[in-house]
Protein backbone atom coordinates (compact mmCIF):
# COMPACT_ATOMS: atom_id res chain seq x y z
CA UNK A 1 0.00 0.00 0.00
CA UNK A 2 2.82 2.38 0.80
CA UNK A 3 4.41 1.75 -2.61
CA UNK A 4 1.04 2.39 -4.25
CA UNK A 5 0.54 5.64 -2.36
CA UNK A 6 4.02 6.87 -3.29
CA UNK A 7 3.41 6.02 -6.94
CA UNK A 8 0.16 7.99 -7.01
CA UNK A 9 1.86 11.02 -5.45
CA UNK A 10 4.67 10.94 -8.05
CA UNK A 11 2.07 10.69 -10.88
CA UNK A 12 0.23 13.74 -9.58
CA UNK A 13 3.45 15.74 -9.37
CA UNK A 14 4.54 14.81 -12.89
CA UNK A 15 1.17 15.09 -14.69
CA UNK A 16 -0.88 17.42 -12.55
CA UNK A 17 -3.86 16.62 -10.36
CA UNK A 18 -6.52 16.90 -13.10
CA UNK A 19 -8.19 13.72 -14.09
CA UNK A 20 -7.85 13.04 -17.80
CA UNK A 21 -10.88 11.38 -19.39
CA UNK A 22 -10.61 9.62 -22.72
CA UNK A 23 -11.90 11.84 -25.51
CA UNK A 24 -14.77 10.30 -27.43
CA UNK A 25 -14.13 9.70 -31.10
CA UNK A 26 -15.44 12.66 -33.03
CA UNK A 27 -17.76 12.13 -35.97
CA UNK A 28 -16.87 13.80 -39.24
CA UNK A 29 -18.92 16.93 -39.72
CA UNK A 30 -20.30 17.20 -43.24
CA UNK A 31 -19.02 20.31 -44.90
CA UNK A 32 -21.64 22.62 -46.36
CA UNK A 33 -20.99 24.03 -49.82
CA UNK A 34 -19.08 27.27 -49.82
CA UNK A 35 -20.85 30.31 -51.30
CA UNK A 36 -19.83 30.92 -54.89
CA UNK A 37 -18.38 34.30 -55.75
CA UNK A 38 -18.78 35.01 -59.46
CA UNK A 39 -15.83 37.22 -60.35
CA UNK A 40 -15.47 36.81 -64.13
CA UNK A 41 -19.24 36.50 -64.70
CA UNK A 42 -21.39 39.61 -65.15
CA UNK A 43 -23.45 40.24 -62.01
CA UNK A 44 -26.80 41.99 -62.14
CA UNK A 45 -29.19 42.83 -59.33
CA UNK A 46 -32.92 42.12 -59.59
CA UNK A 47 -35.44 43.13 -56.97
CA UNK A 48 -38.02 40.99 -55.21
CA UNK A 49 -40.74 43.07 -56.85
CA UNK A 50 -39.35 42.27 -60.29
CA UNK A 51 -39.10 38.57 -59.48
CA UNK A 52 -42.73 38.52 -58.35
CA UNK A 53 -43.87 40.48 -61.39
CA UNK A 54 -42.04 38.00 -63.66
CA UNK A 55 -43.44 35.04 -61.69
CA UNK A 56 -40.00 33.78 -60.68
CA UNK A 57 -40.24 31.40 -57.73
CA UNK A 58 -37.35 33.15 -55.95
CA UNK A 59 -39.64 36.15 -55.41
CA UNK A 60 -42.12 34.17 -53.31
CA UNK A 61 -41.89 32.78 -49.79
CA UNK A 62 -43.85 29.65 -50.69
CA UNK A 63 -47.24 28.46 -51.82
CA UNK A 64 -48.59 26.04 -54.40
CA UNK A 65 -46.74 27.78 -57.26
CA UNK A 66 -43.35 27.34 -55.58
CA UNK A 67 -44.15 23.86 -54.30
CA UNK A 68 -45.04 22.67 -57.80
CA UNK A 69 -41.56 23.57 -59.07
CA UNK A 70 -39.88 21.99 -56.06
CA UNK A 71 -41.77 18.76 -56.73
CA UNK A 72 -40.70 18.95 -60.37
CA UNK A 73 -37.11 19.55 -59.23
CA UNK A 74 -37.20 16.46 -57.03
CA UNK A 75 -38.45 14.30 -59.88
CA UNK A 76 -35.84 15.67 -62.29
CA UNK A 77 -32.95 15.29 -59.83
CA UNK A 78 -33.91 11.72 -58.99
CA UNK A 79 -33.92 10.75 -62.66
CA UNK A 80 -30.65 12.56 -63.33
CA UNK A 81 -28.89 10.85 -60.42
CA UNK A 82 -30.18 7.42 -61.34
CA UNK A 83 -29.21 7.75 -65.00
CA UNK A 84 -26.07 9.87 -64.63
CA UNK A 85 -27.58 12.74 -66.61
CA UNK A 86 -26.75 16.43 -66.32
CA UNK A 87 -28.03 18.01 -69.57
CA UNK A 88 -31.77 18.67 -69.84
CA UNK A 89 -33.73 20.32 -72.64
CA UNK A 90 -37.09 22.08 -72.24
CA UNK A 91 -39.43 22.48 -75.22
CA UNK A 92 -43.12 22.61 -76.14
CA UNK A 93 -45.10 21.47 -79.18
CA UNK A 94 -45.90 25.06 -80.28
CA UNK A 95 -45.20 28.67 -79.30
CA UNK A 96 -46.57 30.55 -76.27
CA UNK A 97 -47.09 27.45 -74.10
CA UNK A 98 -44.88 28.57 -71.20
CA UNK A 99 -41.67 26.68 -71.94
CA UNK A 100 -39.32 29.60 -71.17
CA UNK A 101 -40.89 30.40 -67.80
CA UNK A 102 -40.81 26.67 -67.00
CA UNK A 103 -37.13 26.43 -67.96
CA UNK A 104 -36.25 29.49 -65.86
CA UNK A 105 -38.19 28.41 -62.76
CA UNK A 106 -36.99 24.82 -62.97
CA UNK A 107 -33.41 26.10 -63.18
CA UNK A 108 -33.94 28.34 -60.14
CA UNK A 109 -35.50 25.46 -58.20
CA UNK A 110 -32.56 23.23 -59.11
CA UNK A 111 -30.13 25.94 -57.97
CA UNK A 112 -31.80 25.99 -54.54
CA UNK A 113 -30.43 22.46 -54.05
CA UNK A 114 -26.95 23.16 -52.68
CA UNK A 115 -25.49 19.94 -54.09
CA UNK A 116 -25.01 21.43 -57.55
CA UNK A 117 -24.81 24.58 -59.63
CA UNK A 118 -27.07 25.36 -62.60
CA UNK A 119 -26.41 26.93 -65.99
CA UNK A 120 -29.44 27.86 -68.10
CA UNK A 121 -28.77 28.37 -71.82
CA UNK A 122 -31.24 30.26 -74.01
CA UNK A 123 -31.09 28.16 -77.19
CA UNK A 124 -34.24 29.60 -78.78
CA UNK A 125 -32.15 31.66 -81.16
CA UNK A 126 -34.99 33.06 -83.26
CA UNK A 127 -36.94 34.28 -80.25
CA UNK A 128 -34.57 34.52 -77.26
CA UNK A 129 -36.51 35.43 -74.12
CA UNK A 130 -34.66 34.23 -71.01
CA UNK A 131 -33.11 37.66 -70.43
CA UNK A 132 -36.59 39.21 -70.38
CA UNK A 133 -37.53 37.03 -67.41
CA UNK A 134 -34.89 38.92 -65.44
CA UNK A 135 -36.02 42.35 -66.64
CA UNK A 136 -33.08 42.81 -69.02
CA UNK A 137 -32.92 44.36 -72.46
CA UNK A 138 -31.44 42.44 -75.38
CA UNK A 139 -27.86 41.45 -74.61
CA UNK A 140 -25.12 39.41 -76.29
CA UNK A 141 -25.15 35.68 -75.73
CA UNK A 142 -25.12 32.36 -77.55
CA UNK A 143 -25.28 33.90 -81.03
CA UNK A 144 -22.24 36.08 -80.33
CA UNK A 145 -20.36 33.05 -78.99
CA UNK A 146 -21.11 30.93 -82.07
CA UNK A 147 -20.70 33.55 -84.80
CA UNK A 148 -18.48 36.27 -83.36
CA UNK A 149 -16.29 34.04 -81.17
CA UNK A 150 -16.95 36.20 -78.11
CA UNK A 151 -15.45 34.44 -75.06
CA UNK A 152 -18.04 32.63 -72.99
CA UNK A 153 -16.89 34.33 -69.78
CA UNK A 154 -17.97 37.70 -71.20
CA UNK A 155 -21.51 36.45 -71.91
CA UNK A 156 -22.57 34.58 -68.76
CA UNK A 157 -24.83 36.44 -66.32
CA UNK A 158 -25.39 35.86 -62.60
CA UNK A 159 -28.62 37.60 -61.53
CA UNK A 160 -27.70 37.49 -57.86
CA UNK A 161 -29.67 34.29 -57.20
CA UNK A 162 -27.73 31.55 -55.43
CA UNK A 163 -25.81 29.07 -57.54
CA UNK A 164 -27.50 30.04 -60.81
CA UNK A 165 -26.00 31.50 -64.01
CA UNK A 166 -27.53 31.90 -67.46
CA UNK A 167 -26.30 32.39 -71.01
CA UNK A 168 -28.63 34.70 -72.98
CA UNK A 169 -29.62 33.90 -76.53
CA UNK A 170 -28.06 37.05 -77.99
CA UNK A 171 -29.20 38.68 -81.20
CA UNK A 172 -31.94 36.96 -83.19
CA UNK A 173 -30.99 34.85 -86.20
CA UNK A 174 -32.97 32.96 -88.84
CA UNK A 175 -30.58 30.04 -89.41
CA UNK A 176 -31.04 28.74 -85.88
CA UNK A 177 -31.35 25.05 -86.84
CA UNK A 178 -27.95 25.14 -88.55
CA UNK A 179 -26.41 27.03 -85.61
CA UNK A 180 -27.62 24.49 -83.04
CA UNK A 181 -26.38 21.57 -85.17
CA UNK A 182 -22.98 23.17 -85.81
CA UNK A 183 -19.71 21.59 -84.59
CA UNK A 184 -18.98 24.70 -82.49
CA UNK A 185 -22.30 24.25 -80.66
CA UNK A 186 -21.61 20.56 -80.10
CA UNK A 187 -18.18 21.39 -78.70
CA UNK A 188 -19.70 24.00 -76.38
CA UNK A 189 -22.23 21.54 -74.95
CA UNK A 190 -19.53 18.90 -74.43
CA UNK A 191 -17.27 21.43 -72.68
CA UNK A 192 -20.05 22.72 -70.42
CA UNK A 193 -21.19 19.18 -69.64
CA UNK A 194 -17.79 18.05 -68.38
CA UNK A 195 -16.21 21.22 -66.96
CA UNK A 196 -17.84 20.95 -63.51
CA UNK A 197 -19.05 17.58 -62.17
CA UNK A 198 -21.71 19.20 -59.95
CA UNK A 199 -23.26 21.35 -62.71
CA UNK A 200 -26.70 20.82 -64.24
CA UNK A 201 -27.32 22.28 -67.70
CA UNK A 202 -30.79 23.35 -68.79
CA UNK A 203 -31.44 24.39 -72.41
CA UNK A 204 -34.50 26.48 -73.25
CA UNK A 205 -35.16 25.11 -76.74
CA UNK A 206 -37.44 26.36 -79.54
CA UNK A 207 -40.92 24.87 -80.08
CA UNK A 208 -40.66 21.34 -81.42
CA UNK A 209 -43.22 21.22 -84.22
CA UNK A 210 -42.59 24.52 -86.00
CA UNK A 211 -38.84 24.18 -86.63
CA UNK A 212 -36.09 21.62 -87.17
CA UNK A 213 -33.99 23.03 -84.30
CA UNK A 214 -34.91 20.60 -81.52
CA UNK A 215 -34.62 17.38 -83.54
CA UNK A 216 -31.19 18.48 -84.73
CA UNK A 217 -30.06 19.34 -81.21
CA UNK A 218 -31.33 16.38 -79.16
CA UNK A 219 -28.17 14.28 -79.71
CA UNK A 220 -26.41 16.76 -77.40
CA UNK A 221 -28.79 16.41 -74.42
CA UNK A 222 -29.54 13.60 -71.98
CA UNK A 223 -33.32 14.06 -71.64
CA UNK A 224 -36.18 16.32 -72.63
CA UNK A 225 -39.07 17.91 -70.76
CA UNK A 226 -42.22 18.75 -72.75
CA UNK A 227 -44.33 21.75 -71.69
CA UNK A 228 -48.01 21.82 -72.70
CA UNK A 229 -50.58 24.46 -71.84
CA UNK A 230 -54.06 23.64 -70.70
CA UNK A 231 -56.62 25.15 -73.03
CA UNK A 232 -54.06 25.83 -75.79
CA UNK A 233 -52.21 22.60 -76.58
CA UNK A 234 -54.38 20.09 -78.40
CA UNK A 235 -54.00 16.35 -78.09
CA UNK A 236 -53.09 16.13 -81.79
CA UNK A 237 -50.07 18.38 -81.20
CA UNK A 238 -48.99 16.33 -78.20
CA UNK A 239 -49.27 13.17 -80.26
CA UNK A 240 -47.25 14.69 -83.11
CA UNK A 241 -44.57 15.86 -80.67
CA UNK A 242 -44.30 12.46 -79.00
CA UNK A 243 -44.13 10.72 -82.39
CA UNK A 244 -41.41 13.09 -83.62
CA UNK A 245 -39.28 12.45 -80.50
CA UNK A 246 -39.68 8.70 -80.42
CA UNK A 247 -36.34 6.96 -80.60
CA UNK A 248 -34.33 10.18 -80.37
CA UNK A 249 -34.05 11.17 -76.68
CA UNK A 250 -35.58 10.10 -73.34
CA UNK A 251 -38.60 12.20 -72.35
CA UNK A 252 -38.80 12.80 -68.61
CA UNK A 253 -42.48 13.71 -68.90
CA UNK A 254 -44.62 16.79 -69.36
CA UNK A 255 -45.37 19.96 -67.43
CA UNK A 256 -49.00 21.03 -67.63
CA UNK A 257 -48.92 24.82 -67.64
CA UNK A 258 -51.93 26.97 -66.65
CA UNK A 259 -53.58 23.90 -65.15
CA UNK A 260 -57.21 24.36 -64.10
CA UNK A 261 -57.94 27.20 -66.50
CA UNK A 262 -59.89 25.14 -69.01
CA UNK A 263 -61.21 21.70 -69.74
CA UNK A 264 -58.26 20.44 -71.78
CA UNK A 265 -56.94 17.08 -72.89
CA UNK A 266 -54.95 16.48 -69.75
CA UNK A 267 -55.64 12.77 -69.57
CA UNK A 268 -54.94 12.27 -73.26
CA UNK A 269 -51.60 14.10 -73.05
CA UNK A 270 -50.62 12.15 -69.95
CA UNK A 271 -51.56 8.82 -71.54
CA UNK A 272 -49.50 9.61 -74.64
CA UNK A 273 -46.41 10.55 -72.65
CA UNK A 274 -46.71 7.55 -70.36
CA UNK A 275 -47.01 5.29 -73.39
CA UNK A 276 -43.90 6.90 -74.87
CA UNK A 277 -41.89 6.65 -71.65
CA UNK A 278 -42.93 3.06 -71.10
Amino acid sequence: MEYLQQGLERFKQEHGSERVSPRPASRPVPSSPQPIVYTSTKNVEITDDLMRAQRLITGFEGGAFVDAYKILRTQVVQQCRQKGWNVLGVTSPSSHEGKTLTAVNLSLALAMDLSHTVLLVDADMRRPAVHQAFGMESCPGLTEYLFDETPLEQLLIHPGIGRFVFLPGGRKITNSAEALASPRMGALVAELKHRYPDRLLVFDLPPLLSRADVLGFVPHIDALLLVVEEGRTGSADVERAVTALKGTVPVLGSVLNMSGRAEMTRRRAKDLLMAYSG
